[in-house]
């Protein structure tokens, strides 16, 4: 009889982590030294074959082999205790409690118990594979271990009641303390999947990466080795030294995340890893991705969770991991793949005829890259897309921008863009860091998909304190944003859809939930990033002269205050 025990949660780091669940077996017989006395035989019970009106069978499943990762999934093993198909009901069902997390290092302790009340003398259970260095009290059920300086993994230990035979699981996460002196690497990263709740990546590669091109490297990831190319991105995170990363997976072996993201990280060709170096909240770009996402469902999303990187077998950090834009991510928005994907990467990638600073362009998708479509960049008619839009929307004139636009562009993603910004106060994605696309077959109109958020919520693009009553509208730097708050017959609506929003999918109380849900999530491991990277944070070049650091705690409470303040501003005055 198998009662199958899932066991998820997180711990806290602390100086010992010890945790008992009370045990409802007695520990009458049971030597001091928790040696194994003879069982007494249960006498006979009868046992009807199917359970008792009102008392239904408790559910079992296969038990995993021990200590394997846990796949975070329900086994679909041996049929429900007590259900037609099983001859005898469940007495016992071992129940270890929720999955335990602790350093190497630090103790845990685990008192084992029957949850469906089994209790007496002869109640006994074993632990299968006992772990070096750990210890079981079978009289009381008491396992007692203090892991040693290799035994980081996340272990599944097999609990097994010995007069029933019935088994369950214990899991013991064990965090490799990276900052211990005579550390040992993880000796097998198949076996570390996660830390403190979070998926890790096992990142290795010869030499240097590069943003220039990929370079062959090597990944495991839930117990899955991937050989597969990985290169640095991003323009700002290039002098940074924890850097942004883009993964690129072979057409055979594409990634898959199961669990994160609502289950959507599947099948993916390639996979960006964005820094938190820039954000010590550790929350920006997946706060803002989350609300672009909630705004409207027909908007191109981008997917996000959060997640642990080795470099290399060092520990290197929590990183937010992101849907790379692609062709790929337009098809799977039901757009074609046959299209074009352009990047504004500086100011000037405004839709008017003058750059950032008013000079006339030299080239009217002048700030852009193509970053897909044929013909490539830097072909003939590489850029007539963008530049017929651009001057669309710099020469249209009177109401023509109005009555002409759903023909260039969605009008709903650009209106939706300035509400995205203004409620962020994105001061450095108003033109620039965003992606336009443009299908061809069929034509279709203009796409817009926001990028590199961590300028939003407070902080500016080198971390420095943005008021949350800044009321910027951004025409000066986005003529489309000019051209729709210029007339009232598109401002007018705009501003009622930025209330409907307020009062809705976007409302503080939503907002500052979405935030509490990632700090539950992950607080514990956010802390060791904290240690890894937080001198260097403040000490580096581009912000050292803040005199206003904060801790990582004392940054979300930044985070939330000014989101309390600015959204009850927004109450009684829009941008």
């Amino acid at each position: 009889m198998v009662g199958r025990v899932r066991i998820l949660g997180g711990a806290l780091l602390l100086a010992s982590c010890v945790v008992l669940v009370q045990c409802s077996a007695s520990s009458s017989g049971g030597s001091e030294d928790g040696a194994e006395k003879p069982t007494v035989p249960l006498p006979p019970i009868p046992i009807p074959p199917f359970p008792m009106p009102g008392e239904p069978g408790d559910g079992g499943t296969s038990t995993p082999d021990a200590g394997t990762p846990d796949a975070g999934t329900p086994d679909a093993g041996t049929p429900d205790a007590g259900t037609p198909e099983s001859p005898h009901a469940t007495l016992c069902a071992p129940d270890a409690g929720a999955r335990r997390w602790l350093l190497e290092g630090e103790t845990v302790s685990v008192t084992l118990r029957c949850a469906k009340g089994l209790t007496g003398p002869d109640v006994r259970f074993t632990v299968s594979p006992l772990p070096a260095g750990a210890t079981l009290d079978e009289a009381t059920g008491t396992f007692r271990w203090t892991p040693g300086k290799d035994q980081a993994a996340v272990w599944t230990l097999t609990v097994t009641e010995r007069s029933t035979g019935e088994t369950g699981t214990l899991e013991v996460g064990v965090v490799d303390n990276w900052q211990a002196p005579g550390n040992v690497p993880i000796v097998d990263p198949a076996k570390y999947t996660e830390e403190y709740g979070l998926p890790v990546f096992h990142l290795s590669f010869e030499g240097q990466l590069t943003a220039g091109g990929y370079r062959p490297a090597e990944l495991v990831y839930r117990g899955h080795h991937f050989t597969f190319e990985a290169k640095y991105r991003g323009a700002t995170s290039s002098v940074f030294p924890k850097r942004s990363l883009t993964f690129k997976f072979p057409d055979d072996d594409l990634f898959n995340e199961p669990i994160q993201a609502g289950g959507s990280f599947q099948a993916r060709k390639r996979v960006v890893l964005i820094t938190s170096f820039n954000d010590n909240s550790y929350l920006r770009p997946r706060l803002a991705f989350d609300l672009w996402n909630r705004m409207s469902p027909d908007h191109i999303q981008i997917k996000t969770y959060s997640a642990v990187v080795y470099r290399n077998g060092s520990y290197w950090g929590i990183f937010t991991v992101a849907e790379h834009v692609d062709d790929d991510l337009m098809e799977r928005h039901g757009l074609s793949k046959k299209g074009d994907l352009f990047k504004a990467v500086d100011a000037d990638a405004n839709f008017a005829r003058v750059d950032a600073d008013g000079a006339p362009k030299e080239t009217l998708h002048q700030g852009f890259e193509k970053s897909e479509g044929k013909p490539p960049e830097g072909w003939p008619g590489d850029f007539d897309g963008l530049d017929a839009l651009t001057t669309f929307v710099a020469d249209s004139p009177g109401d023509g921008f109005r009555q002409g636009r759903d023909a260039l562009m969605n009008a709903r993603d650009y209106e939706d863009w300035w509400i995205f910004n203004t409620l962020i106060v994105g001061t450095d994605s108003s033109a620039k860091n965003a992606y336009h696309y443009q299908a061809r077959e069929p034509s279709s109109p203009t796409r817009f998909i926001p990028w590199d958020l961590d300028a939003s919520f407070g902080q500016g693009w080198d971390t420095r304190r943005r008021p949350f009553n800044e009321m910027l509208d951004f025409k000066s730097n986005n003529l489309i944003f000019a051209r729709q708050l210029d007339d009232p017959a598109i401002s007018g609506p705009m501003r009622e859809r930025y209330q409907q929003l307020l009062h809705g999918p976007l409302s503080k109380a939503e907002v500052l939930q979405l935030i509490d849900g990632y700090v539950a999530e992950i607080d514990s491991a956010v802390r060791r990033d904290e240690a890894r990277w937080g001198q260097q944070y403040r000490t580096f070049t581009r912000w050292a002269d803040r005199t206003d650091f904060t801790t990582y705690s004392q940054e979300v409470d930044y985070l939330r205050q000014w989101v309390d303040q600015r959204w009850d501003l927004l109450e009684h005055r829009l941008p």
